[in-house]
């Protein structure tokens, strides 16, 4: 009896041992997973980050009014997505890079300015009424204060930038350039521009996933103004069934809001980028209501979005019919 109540005891201490130290382990795999996932959860795809977007792409600049090409300008993105990267080369040897960020925390854009020249302007501003406002302040070669204010904005045919200076403290202004951005030629491209870089196309296969989460998400909450954005002006998808809608066939169902939706997710989702297009192939799970009816189903879709002056944008859709659901049998 004294053997078994000493053998219980010894097992009942054992036993608050291995216990306790479950859950001390159970503690620090809990801690750690809610950090695992913010580490790969992207940060940077809120609309905000995207006001600059429509700067995106392989250009030529010219001086505004004339056919005197500027420079050779490539924007993309990098950093997972959260930094516009501007790589000038001069058709007189001039160099620059640019690196521009959505500073959440203070809701400005950040933009720094290097040159091969010694040169470093750092500006400020913010995207309002369709132009990105950029202003700081830099010395001349003379030492002298200068500040400086630039506008980004979309113009037929490609994007202006304007710059000007003033030497008072902001009182007068004058003009420093005038510049538009033309797409860069399919030949002159096939032979000068470089190929992507790993982060660049890393970048873009973020970007391209974020964009279609966004896309998901504004379906759900049928969200016009987004999907606007989002969607190319000659949009078409394809049903499994063989029907097809435009781009107003879609805004205009979502500013019915004749459908509600518990669900609009997909998993499974792979990217491929190809040169200025991108395929995205996911598996979407819907569930709702339609004008009061539920619907529940899954299908298989592969979307396609292509690299345009003003950024990416979904330009065809094909789409599975719903899939048959597992017998009990089955699952």
């Amino acid at each position: 009896m004294l053997r078994t109540m000493t053998t219980n005891n010894h097992c009942t201490k054992f036993g608050f041992t291995a216990i306790a130290i479950f859950f001390v382990a159970v503690q620090i795999v809990s801690s750690a997973v809610p950090l695992a996932g913010q580490s790969s959860k992207p940060a940077c795809f809120a609309p905000e980050y995207h006001q600059f977007d429509f700067w995106l792409g392989d250009w030529d600049s010219f001086d505004f009014g004339t056919t005197t090409q500027d420079a050779h300008i490539r924007v993309t993105r990098m950093l997972d997505g959260c930094v516009i990267h501007e790589d000038y080369q001069s058709v007189d040897g001039h160099k620059g890079q640019s690196f521009s960020i959505y500073d959440a925390s203070r809701k400005v854009w950040h933009q720094t300015w290097v040159t091969n020249r010694g040169q470093l302007l750092v500006i400020e501003g913010e995207f309002q009424t369709g132009e990105m406002v950029l202003s700081g302040s830099d010395l001349t070669s003379t030492g002298e204060k200068r500040e400086v204010r630039g506008v980004w904005k979309l113009v037929e045919g490609g994007v202006r930038e304007t710059a000007v200076v003033s030497f008072d403290g902001g009182k007068t202004w004058k003009p420093w350039f005038d510049l538009i951005f033309r797409a860069h030629s399919p030949y002159n491209a096939a032979r000068s521009m470089p190929s992507l870089t790993a982060d660049e196309k890393d970048a873009d296969t973020r970007a391209i996933s974020a964009l279609d989460t966004q896309y998901q998400a504004a379906v759900k909450a049928n969200d016009a103004s987004t999907m606007d954005r989002l969607l190319a002006d000659d949009f078409i998808l394809v049903t499994g069934s063989g029907k097809t809608f435009s781009k107003a066939d879609l805004l205009a169902e979502a500013r019915s809001a004749s459908t509600h939706y518990d669900h609009q997710e997909d998993t499974n989702q792979t990217v491929r980028i190809l040169g200025d297009s991108a395929v995205i192939t996911a598996k979407l799970w819907a569930q709702g209501t339609e004008n009061g009816k539920p619907f529940d189903y899954s299908l298989w879709f592969s979307d396609t979005y292509v690299r345009t002056s003003t950024g990416w944008r979904y330009a065809f859709a094909q789409a599975s019919s719903p899939l048959r659901k597992p017998s009990l049998s089955q699952r």
